[in-house]
């Protein structure tokens, strides 16, 4: 069997070992963080109703000039900051991390990080 498809079921078991623990509530949503080869996505997730509070990606058009010619966790700082502000701006201050079953480091650390610095605790 090849590398990439060891790897990406390694990646799935370990999130739903993760979402068997961390579960978002009206009070305390989860920051749900899913990372592509080129783009990183963040939304803030309750679970109770499955609604998305707010989102944010290196795709977005707020940022997308930003993002151009910077390093991939450059732009993962940025959707960080950009998702922090729009769930305070819906009055979410307190979220619960979900790593999706990435490692916490490199482009996950810095999205986390960024919304830490914004005003997101957890």
């Amino acid at each position: 069997m090849p590398r990439n498809k060891d790897a990406r079921a390694a990646r799935i078991r370990r999130h739903v070992r993760v979402r068997r623990k961390v579960l978002g509530t009206a009070l305390r949503p989860r920051l749900c963080v899913f990372r592509s080869l080129n783009h990183i996505y963040a939304q803030v997730i309750d679970d109770e109703l499955g609604h998305t509070i707010a989102w944010a990606s290196t795709l977005d058009r707020e940022i997308s000039s930003e993002v151009d010619g910077k390093r991939k966790t450059e732009s993962a700082a940025l959707v960080g900051t950009l998702v922090a502000k729009r769930s305070l701006e819906c009055g979410i201050a307190n979220v619960v991390f979900d790593r999706g079953g990435y490692k916490y480091h490199g482009r996950v650390k810095a999205l986390a990080e960024a919304a830490r610095e914004a005003g997101l605790v957890f």
